[in-house]
């Protein structure tokens, strides 16, 4: 443990009701958590833990098994360790009673918990304590608040300490800090940035040897990134042009952060119906370009025009940024760091080269006997020059591994001389930003450079093959005009000093790259009827063994022998295809590098293990010099520094959390040597976004202690919380305002509004907002509706992206229909978000005529469909509680034993309270919608005109037009009704 973590449990272990802790990204928290619960004693009670990702999970039972303790907390940790165990929808009602009052840590999910605390299976008194994670994500009306409500109000002596590792969020919005306290009903608020005076001594007392390698892009990467900046600041000149966000944060430097988007929507989102479509295409485009700068330094050239093409086919005709000047940039620069494409005239190529070696393929169409259909023939020959520039990291990347290597032999052979030196044999470990780039180096390393580029050209070759042989849509009329630089189809769009030689050009190109592309697919189906001919006759050689041995009475080792022949076979095919392989997780043998794997370890937690060592014929000890080079994805946030214990780290991708977590592994180790290689391209964004975190970081812990020395709370958390009992909702001023003297003063008793909820409306807040305002919670699971308000309404409730997504997929009819069945009073909820515009579309969307696609159109069908639904708008969670309450009154409340009965058909098929039953015959209805040419726009006039379904079947055609109103749909269903049945001879 370091000394700072010490600092912060000794805080939280003060104060009895617990406090919520705020620290920097990166300074372990898993291990700050695992310590706190190694200190919980089972004679406490059960500790809780909330709110918790997977990743944290994992890392945290992964430290908590029974840690060393400092000195002055050793009076504190219980003589047994508690057990930690998991709480999961899978686990029965009685088995999780039972972990509740086992005395030792749970984890649970928010959702099982308040819904087994109003189901009275768990007591708040057995309860120790609950810790709560990832606490700038909660706010008033979050489960995890309602959870602490309860709690607090049967436990007086529960401790609740939450924590955070996102200061930025928690500056986000009005006083999100005093909120969050607030709704925990905490006073302490604990601030540990990374320039606390603890964190600082602890963290710079034994740092790690750095060796910062700044690496220059090329020339076609610095242009990119000029012209991507220039069409960001040109999208951010437009979005200023509005005045509809605060100017301050449209720059391109906080444009860079993943933030960025976050800001621009919670500025637009109150009035996101009044924008145009410009405007929210801006939004869009912003994000796009922000992706584009980071994949810039991220990705390889191919994979990145790849990218590109995607973006160009998805986003052409549609994007505000594809349109400006400086986009025709990034596309051009983008094809040539990938490949050239020159014209042939007399022989001799048009143009020179800027590249000294490339790789020339002279192309023309062959269109006699292909299989695939390529466009028409052209008489003019093109070149197709393969440039595939390379990663510049790759090469510094290499160059570090050998520098190392030369460290170690410099080592080697100092120590034969003096014994006392031990020579640094500890593991390599490669941070990346996500699992492709950890492939991608370790090809690098297997395969070399120009290989890894040679495999991506031709998967992008292949792919424009598929793209090639997809449908088109011929029923569509083309524009005249190209609205983009379209490879897809070999049109770009035309600039100001280009003649009108340039489609053609394009054209030539695309035809070129797909007569490449068919090559090569064929190149590779004759490899692979190869291989599999070649494995046939080896089968065969090995059956003509199998049957001469089998003559020889040698069934065992024929057996053997052909097992063995055919995982050679496989083997062989398998070297073959690796090639084209681009995710490789088994051992193999490639060239001169032996990879293997080193751990037991799961290969979902984002690390590659592979085991690099130089292949030495002679045998010497310099096979040994370069030990296992381990690849880690930063983004599976998995904590494996502790595990792996490496000598030296290359940063690949710097992050500033995952900096922060070598200085923790090296204070916590200062005996062992470390030494750290961070790769910067130089002058790049990837410089600027990595200092402007941590910038915004520093900002946010300054603006949280102004907000800590200023902050009010409420008087009901004072103290240790004796006698603790927040109000739940205040009296009207009616009530206060009413005569006393009446019935010697004393209040009419009010009887106690009670609410049925379905068990998964617990994913939203409402059924908190409906305890606040003084409503008891019926968790059950419902059949019909999401409320049961009383026994003649029920209530489905629908937010905005639910109810688009109902109506697509026809769930709300259905759900309509039961409601209307089961209950006399049926509600269709419309629930808008507090922070957003109540509008469905802004009003230019709102068309004049009835259209399949509208919201509008859909709706007024519905009303029109189910005249006995009621459909009640609300702009909040509030506003629902308040429209609920006016709902209750004068009303009888529900019966949880009659709501669960709803729609459940008995042992008989009976369904109890069935309103429908009570006129129609239910069978006989469910029989005449299932016929040929009923539909459930027709169903009904045919009940009202026939009084059964043996009138049904004798009512002639014209009868049966009239009321199914077609003569094709009443022609359907009377050869249906005539048709004979067949009979067997």
């Amino acid at each position: 443990m370091v000394q700072f973590h010490e600092h912060i449990i000794t805080d939280l272990l003060e104060d009895p009701a617990g406090g919520m802790v705020i620290l920097s990204g990166g300074l372990s928290l898993h291990k700050l958590i695992s310590n706190l619960v190694s200190l919980h004693h089972t004679s406490q009670g059960t500790l809780l833990i909330l709110a918790s990702s997977p990743s944290q999970r994992q890392s945290i039972l992964l430290n908590t098994p029974n840690p060393p303790a400092p000195d002055n907390l050793a009076e504190n940790i219980g003589a047994r360790a508690p057990t930690i165990s998991e709480i999961t929808s899978e686990l029965p009602s009685n088995q999780r009673a039972s972990l509740y009052t086992s005395g030792g840590v749970v984890f649970v999910t928010s959702r099982i918990l308040i819904v087994d605390l109003l189901s009275n299976r768990l007591e708040p008194t057995v309860i120790a304590g609950l810790i709560i994670l990832n606490a700038h994500t909660l706010s008033a009306t979050s489960t995890e608040a309602f959870i602490v409500r309860i709690m607090r109000t049967g436990n007086k002596n529960l401790y609740v300490r939450a924590f955070s590792d996102n200061a930025q969020a928690m500056v986000s919005g009005f006083s999100k800090a005093e909120k969050t306290l607030k709704c925990l009903y905490l006073r302490k608020l604990h601030l540990w940035p990374r320039f606390h005076v603890y964190v600082k001594q602890d963290l710079e007392k034994e740092p790690p040897e750095v060796v910062d390698v700044r690496v220059p892009m090329t020339n076609y990467m610095m242009e990119i990134q000029k012209a991507l900046i220039e069409v960001m600041d040109a999208c951010l000149k437009e979005m200023r042009k509005t005045n509809k966000v605060d100017v301050e944060d449209l720059t391109v430097e906080s444009g860079l952060c993943k933030s960025f988007d976050e800001i621009l929507r919670r500025q637009l989102d109150p009035i996101w119906h009044t924008l145009g479509k410009k405007t929210k295409q801006l939004v869009s485009d912003l994000k796009t370009l922000r992706k584009l700068l980071d994949y810039l330094v991220r990705y390889d050239a191919v994979t990145y025009l790849k990218y590109l093409d995607s973006l160009r086919a998805s986003e052409s005709f549609r994007s505000v940024w594809i349109f400006a000047e400086s986009s025709v940039k990034i596309f051009e620069y983008a094809k040539k760091r990938v490949y050239y494409c020159k014209r042939l005239e007399d022989g001799k190529i048009v143009g020179q080269s800027k590249t000294k070696t490339p790789k020339k393929r002279k192309l023309q169409d062959k269109n006699k006997d292909n299989e695939d259909s390529l466009p028409a023939s052209t008489n003019i020959q093109v070149v197709l020059e393969e440039v595939l520039e390379e990663a510049p990291k790759w090469k510094v990347f290499l160059e570090i591994l050998e520098e190392i290597k030369n460290d170690r032999l410099k080592q080697a052979s100092s120590t034969e001389d003096s014994v006392t030196e031990e020579i640094d044999e500890g593991t390599i470990l490669v941070a990346c930003k996500d699992d492709h780039s950890c492939v991608q180096l370790e090809e690098c390393l297997t395969k070399g450079p120009r290989k890894v580029m040679q495999d991506e050209w031709e998967k992008y070759l292949l792919s424009k093959v598929e793209l090639q042989s997809l449908p088109k849509h011929n029923g569509k009329k083309k524009s005249k005009e190209s609205k983009g630089i379209g490879v897809l189809d070999g049109t770009i769009r035309k600039i100001s000093g280009n003649n009108t030689d340039v489609s053609s050009i394009s054209k030539q190109e695309n035809d070129a790259l797909l007569a490449a592309a068919t090559d090569l697919r064929k190149q590779v189906k004759k490899d692979k009827d190869r291989d599999n001919s070649e494995m046939l006759e080896d089968k065969a050689e090995h059956q003509k063994g199998k049957k001469k041995r089998a003559s020889k009475n040698m069934p065992t080792t024929s057996n053997i022998d052909d097992k063995n022949s055919a995982a050679a076979a496989m083997n062989k095919r398998s070297d073959k295809v690796s090639s084209e392989s681009h995710k490789r997780t088994d051992p193999e043998v490639i060239g001169d590098v032996h990879t293997s794997i080193v751990k037991d370890f799961s290969a979902d937690r984002g690390i590659i293990w592979k085991h690099m060592q130089s292949v030495d014929t002679e045998g010497t000890t310099e096979s040994n010099l370069l030990p296992p080079v381990l690849f880690y994805a930063i983004d599976s946030d998995s904590h494996v520094l502790d595990i792996l214990e490496p000598s030296v780290i290359i940063v690949y991708h710097p992050d500033v959390a995952f900096v922060r977590e070598i200085e923790i592994y090296k204070s916590e180790n200062p005996s062992s040597k470390l030494r750290v290689y961070f790769l910067f391209y130089d002058d790049s964004t990837e410089v600027q976004k990595f200092e402007a975190s941590n910038r915004r970081e520093h900002s946010a812990f300054e603006s949280l202690i102004r907000q800590k020395s200023m902050m009010m709370l409420p008087a009901y958390q004072e103290g240790s919380f004796s006698g603790f009992d927040p109000p739940i909702e205040p009296a009207s001023v009616a009530s206060q305002n009413s005569i006393t003297r009446k019935a010697g003063g004393r209040k009419k008793i009010e009887k106690e509004m009670q609410v049925i909820v379905d068990m998964r409306e617990f994913m939203s807040n409402l059924p908190n907002v409906l305890h606040q305002k003084g409503m008891r919670i019926i968790p059950v699971t419902l059949e019909v509706g999401d409320y049961i308000l009383s026994p003649l309404i029920c209530v489905e409730r629908k937010s905005i992206h639910d109810l688009f997504g109902s109506f697509a997929s026809g769930r709300l009819f259905h759900q309509a229909e039961m409601m209307i069945r089961y209950y006399r009073m049926p509600v269709l909820l419309i629930e808008f978000s507090q922070d957003k515009s109540f509008s469905f579309q802004s009003a230019s969307d709102i068309g004049e005529d009835v259209a399949p696609t509208s919201i509008i159109s859909k709706l007024s069908l519905l009303a029109l469909h189910f005249p006995r639904l009621r459909i009640v708008w609300s702009r909040s969670l509030h506003a629902t509680a308040e429209i609920f309450a006016s709902l209750k009154a004068n009303q009888d409340e529900p019966d949880e034993s009659k709501a669960l009965r709803v729609g459940v058909p008995s042992e008989d098929g009976i369904i109890e309270d069935d309103v429908r039953a009570e006129n129609y015959n239910t069978s006989a209805v469910e029989f005449l919608r299932r016929l040929p040419g009923v539909t459930d726009s027709n169903y009904r006039a045919l009940m009202d005109g026939c009084k059964s379904l043996s009138e049904l079947a004798t009512l002639p055609v014209e009868r049966l037009a009239e009321l199914m109103g077609g003569q094709k749909a009443a022609k359907t269903l009377k050869d249906f009704l005539d048709a004979k049945y067949p009979t067997l001879l």
